[in-house]
């Protein structure tokens, strides 16, 4: 059965914990100030292993409201913070809503923060999101040289988890961030409610096209270089000027970052080289019986859309078209992403999230806080990074998707 996606169908809204310190956002980077609350002592002081870098003063919301309307739907902010690990690594996250952990994981020459829209949006559905910067991107340090494969990639990401109190979580990857999130959950399979695999570099198809690329390394650097491009082409400069000025916000600190020290994107490229085959991985999901969702743009071109289909096939994973999507489809359109989100959370997506909720006693009844009190640790240092805020969202001032869908059942 093909379910074909409507043209709108995601409303999206949250709240948050606190945090003391934040940043403005500016246009030629990230400012710090400090932040006075009047419900928090003054000598309530933020975690030593914390360094908070941003947090816009603005929510970054993608096209619907008009300046007038905007006062009546606030959708949450993202606080990005730099976490630094017990061995020193600096990680770069981007933290906000309340609820069920979604992890999220760029893709190559991306970072967290640029997928703002679109995560701002998926709170409603009851997630508080994590974006995590990838070893040398965004605000996270790279991998020492004998250390870069893409398993070493992944044992960072459980680490960051560890650290910041999540044990359990929907894991959710864009291309390279769909074979780390996938990697960790087959070697961890714990960790993972469900696996979402956004254009995601896993399957037999990707598979033959590493061994190429091992033989014409030149190959990978051209396909590295596609994807960086694409990822700059998303912002609408003619279409949308409004949603290019917001975009534009977001991608002018990565492509100045990627100027300054151009040669941090070896590193990933490297690993990729180094980095055996993922069929084990889908095999192992499949084994372990844990929910997978394959959702792909039918016109990706450098990470096809055959790839999709092997991890759907190999994991027994629900498949998802985005019709005339290219590889970067969930940055062109913030609605599009939730709409899909929202749709699979009617059907098993929304099963593995409420039996992961039962599992530690917490029923359909329960409150957000209730939710975080069984999901978390105690004391998890997530929920101290969660800016606390007041959302309100109207559902009828968003637009509706850019985008059309399939959705194709695991068989």
């Amino acid at each position: 059965m093909t379910v074909r996606g409507p043209s709108g169908d995601a409303r999206m809204n949250g709240r948050g914990a606190h945090i003391g310190q934040t940043g403005q956002m500016l246009e030629d980077g990230w400012d710090r100030i400090r932040v006075r609350r009047d419900d928090v002592p003054e000598d309530d002081e933020v975690p030593d292993n914390v360094r908070h870098l941003a947090l816009a003063t603005d929510p970054v919301i993608g096209p619907g409201p008009t300046v007038e309307e905007e006062a009546d739907a606030t959708l949450p902010r993202l606080a990005r913070h730099t976490i630094t690990l017990e061995d020193g690594h600096e990680v770069g996250v981007a933290i906000c809503g309340q609820g069920v952990p979604l992890v999220v994981v760029h893709g190559f020459s991306a970072e967290g923060i640029l997928y703002a829209q679109t995560l701002s949006r998926l709170v409603d559905l009851g997630f508080r999101v994590i974006a995590v910067d990838t070893a040398g991107h965004g605000g996270t340090l790279g991998l020492p040289t004998d250390a870069q494969t893409m398993q070493s990639y992944a044992e960072l990401l459980g680490r960051v988890l560890d650290h910041l109190g999540v044990p359990r979580a929907v894991l959710a990857g864009h291309s390279m961030g769909g074979r780390l999130v996938t990697e960790l959950a087959a070697r961890e399979p714990e960790r993972a409610i469900a696996v979402v695999l956004l254009d995601a570099i896993v399957g037999d198809t990707w598979d033959r096209m590493v061994n190429v690329f091992r033989l014409a390394p030149g190959l990978l650097v051209g396909m590295g270089a596609t994807l960086a491009l694409d990822t700059i082409s998303t912002v609408p400069w003619f279409r949308d000027p409004r949603q290019a000025l917001k975009l534009g916000r977001l991608v002018a600190p990565t492509i100045a970052g990627h100027a300054r020290r151009p040669w941090r994107l070896l590193g990933p490229m490297t690993s990729i080289l180094r980095s055996r085959g993922t069929k084990w991985m889908l095999d192992r999901l499949k084994h372990e019986r844990i929910p997978v969702f394959a959702i792909h743009g039918g016109w990706d071109i450098p990470v096809p859309l055959a790839t999709a289909k092997d991890a759907a096939r190999r994991a027994r994973g629900d498949l998802v078209i985005i019709e005339r999507g290219t590889h970067s489809w969930l940055l062109k359109d913030p609605e599009t992403m939730p709409a899909v989100m929202h749709a699979l959370m009617k059907g098993r997506l929304g099963t593995a999230v409420l039996k992961a909720r039962l599992a530690v006693g917490v029923d359909t009844d329960a409150t957000r806080d209730e939710v975080d009190a069984a999901m978390y640790r105690p004391g998890a240092l997530v929920l101290e990074l969660t800016p606390k805020q007041r959302v309100v969202d109207v559902e009828d001032l968003h637009r509706p998707p850019r985008y059309r869908w399939r959705i194709l059942p695991a068989r």
